[in-house]
């Protein structure tokens, strides 16, 4: 009964959900090319679910998928080989490079995934590249839902796919972990990506609602990865950020969508587990020498989740906490934020004039939150008119929907 084909089936299923990125990573290696190593990945699903039934399931399914994708991926090449200009000499190369992928360990076959990951983030590639490619070849999205979650077409981001590949290739971008003295560097890249995609579904750029839980959780999941295989400090810092952020999820938009500040939320509705694992996660990312700006978001992320009521948040360490940021990763995003701590901390015209200075510089203009932030410090300030000036420059810049609802709301609280 435990052979039949309903339960073949139900069995590969399971082990393409948990592990086709680890089976795809590895024969990525072993056959130097993406395009071969997935129809070699889908070729070895296919014959498992042709022969399983009859020869029973081996007893280490992944290895026996690696393997006779491999096969069948030398078959191919050798068929092409007669039909167009490929050298036989691939196929010999790959029989001749390689040792039997049954006889891989586990550990193997984890690092072929985190050689996948600095591939795919590599800096030759640009930024939207690195996104698409470990979006599609680290996480298995299909290339419709990653072009649904950036809002571009499919035929835009198959494109950009391509041409990601394809510099790989011409590039002849290595498949590997970068050494010790570029991993620093190289690292930076990886995380870049991770939180991109995080950003992307927490706080979405456009569209109808305020968050896309699938790529938030997707880049929670690739998070999880990387800190099993890669334990640096700085992967720890934004696994734990992107928990902290997670945790404030059903709490930040009513029934019907609409945005609810962080000072309104109900904190009862916070997920209380997925706060301490990343309380903990913090704790030890701080505990390095040298905190990078992962930790210290995640140390202005705890501060945040730790406070029992908005009252209780400590913005004086919160500001000083942006202080340090600034002096590591200067921005005039973080600029903002430091000055929206300082303004709960000592007043709004203390915040004011930090926004101010920032936007008579050029910088933000065209960012729809320095206006949202300045136009709430005016309010708060009684500068009523100032206040319903920037909530309407801030209407025009938002693109999502939900935010524009609360900005007209704002501005109609505040009369005519």
């Amino acid at each position: 009964m435990q052979n039949t084909p309903e339960h073949i089936h139900q069995l590969l299923d399971v082990i393409y959900r948990k592990e086709s990125r680890q089976v795809f990573a590895t024969l990525i290696r072993l056959l130097g090319d993406f395009d071969l190593a997935e129809d070699a990945m889908q070729d070895a699903f296919r014959i498992a679910l042709e022969q399983w039934g009859e020869k029973g399931i081996p007893s280490h399914p992944r290895a026996w998928l690696i393997s006779t994708g491999r096969f069948k991926a030398i078959d191919r090449i050798r068929r092409q080989s007669k039909f167009e200009s490929l050298p036989v000499q691939q196929s010999r190369q790959i029989e001749a490079d390689t040792v039997d992928p049954s006889r891989q360990v586990d550990k193997e076959i984890e690092d072929d995934v985190l050689r996948l990951i600095f591939t795919c983030c590599h800096p030759a590639l640009s930024l939207d590249a690195r996104t698409a490619l470990t979006l599609r070849e680290v996480c298995g999205l299909t290339t419709e839902e990653i072009a649904s979650a950036f809002l571009v077409t499919p035929s835009t981001l198959a494109q950009r796919i391509v041409r990601a590949k394809a510099k790989i290739r011409e590039a002849r971008i290595p498949f590997e972990v970068p050494p010790q003295y570029e991993l620093s560097d190289r690292l930076g890249t990886v995380l870049q990506v991770i939180y991109l995609v995080f950003n992307e579904g927490y706080y979405a750029s456009s569209g109808e609602s305020v968050t896309r839980v699938d790529l938030s959780r997707e880049a929670i999941r690739l998070g999880h990865l990387l800190h099993e295989l890669l334990p640096d400090p700085e992967v720890t810092g934004l696994l734990g950020l992107m928990l902290l952020h997670e945790s404030r999820r059903s709490a930040r938009t009513t029934p019907a969508g609409d945005l609810i500040l962080l000072e309104d939320q109900d904190r009862l509705l916070w997920d209380h587990d997925m706060i301490a694992e990343g309380l903990s996660l913090v704790e030890r990312a701080f505990s390095s020498k040298r905190p990078g700006p992962y930790t210290l978001q995640a140390c202005i992320s705890a501060l945040h989740v730790e406070a029992k009521r908005p009252d209780d948040t400590d913005w004086a360490q919160i500001a000083g906490l942006y202080n340090l940021l600034l002096q590591i990763n200067p921005s005039p995003v973080i600029e903002l934020n430091r000055a929206i701590a300082i303004a709960m901390h000592k007043g709004p015209e203390a915040g004011l004039q930090k926004i101010d200075a920032i936007l008579e510089r050029g910088e933000l203009n065209d960012y729809h939150l320095a206006h949202s932030a300045r136009a709430e410090l005016c309010r708060k300030a009684g500068r009523t008119n100032e206040a319903r000036a920037s909530w309407e420059r801030a209407l025009v810049l938002a693109q999502q929907d939900p935010e524009r609802r609360f900005i007209e709301q704002k501005l109609k609280e505040l009369g005519t």
